[in-house]
């Protein structure tokens, strides 16, 4: 059976002007045509043929020796080469590019710029590319907990947090609580294993143990405070929002990184305001 979306092997059974045709059987109708330049020279009938099957503009099935970015329940970044009415066309390597329609789409795209996508087969039986890449990660990644990884974040949920592929290929997820800073759909972000669930799928951070980020939460809360000429306008009893607003830091982050240069006198706290001691 010819799949669609996949490479595969088949064999010329005929030969014409225009190319060859392949099928894996000797049923006439279980064949595709594999255009004259993409013929391999010296080719001839019983020769096999490692080729990928998809559908022209005309929507016949169509073969080709190159491989695409990306193969039927794959994921890859790939280029937008256009944008249209139906939705958005990806250059994934063939001469027809690949249809990203918008209603899958998680965020609308611009020519030029990379997308992470999976490419699946529609209900009308065409090759399309989907944003929502969840159901095709993988949970078998090689990481384990403390490692380091990078990834594509591709969803971000104000239930859960923001869904990362790591490597664009292994299913991963920063929880909200771990979430700080700005991070939007499509960054590239680089991130510790907190976690490994037992369906081997990650649990990620993109800030470092408590101990080690205590020196960067401090080093940039000075920065902070210099933003405001030197006075922060409220202290650590300030509510979380207002702390999590101004700082990106979570309320006993915020308190961690102020004990810090308290203790090393380089700022003062007054009833309603940190200050910088200039030391």
């Amino acid at each position: 059976m010819i799949r669609l979306g996949t490479m595969q092997t088949l064999r010329v059974v005929k030969k014409v002007e225009f190319g060859v045709y392949l099928s894996d059987s000797d049923k006439a109708e279980s064949r595709v045509l594999l255009p004259k330049k993409q013929v391999p020279e010296q080719a001839g009938v019983g020769d096999e043929i490692s080729v990928f099957v998809y559908r022209d503009s005309e929507d016949r099935l169509i073969a080709t020796t190159v491989r695409p970015k990306l193969t039927l329940h794959e994921v890859a970044r790939v280029r937008v080469a256009q944008v249209g009415k139906v939705g958005a066309f990806l250059d994934w390597g063939l001469d027809k590019d690949l249809l990203l329609p918008y209603k899958e789409q998680n965020r609308r795209v611009s020519e030029g710029e990379e997308c992470l996508v999976a490419l699946y087969i529609d209900k009308s039986d065409r090759l399309c590319a989907t944003m929502n890449v969840y159901p095709y990660l993988s949970s078998d990644s090689p990481y384990h907990a403390e490692d380091r990884v990078s990834g594509t974040v591709y969803e971000i949920s104000d239930n859960f947090g923001a869904f990362v592929a790591v490597d664009d290929r292994y299913s991963g997820l920063i929880p909200k609580k771990e979430l700080y800073g700005s991070v939007h759909v499509g960054d590239t972000v680089q991130a510790r294993v907190t976690k490994v669930k037992e369906d081997g799928r990650l649990d990620l951070s993109i800030r470092e143990k408590a101990y080690l980020q205590m020196d960067t939460d401090a080093k940039r809360l000075l920065d902070i405070i210099g933003s405001f000429d030197g006075v922060l306008p409220f202290t650590d009893k300030a509510s979380p929002e207002v702390i999590k607003r101004e700082t990106q830091m979570s309320k006993n982050e915020f308190k961690r990184a102020v004990g810090r240069l308290l203790k090393e006198g380089r700022i003062q706290i007054t009833e309603k305001a940190i200050r910088l001691t200039g030391r």
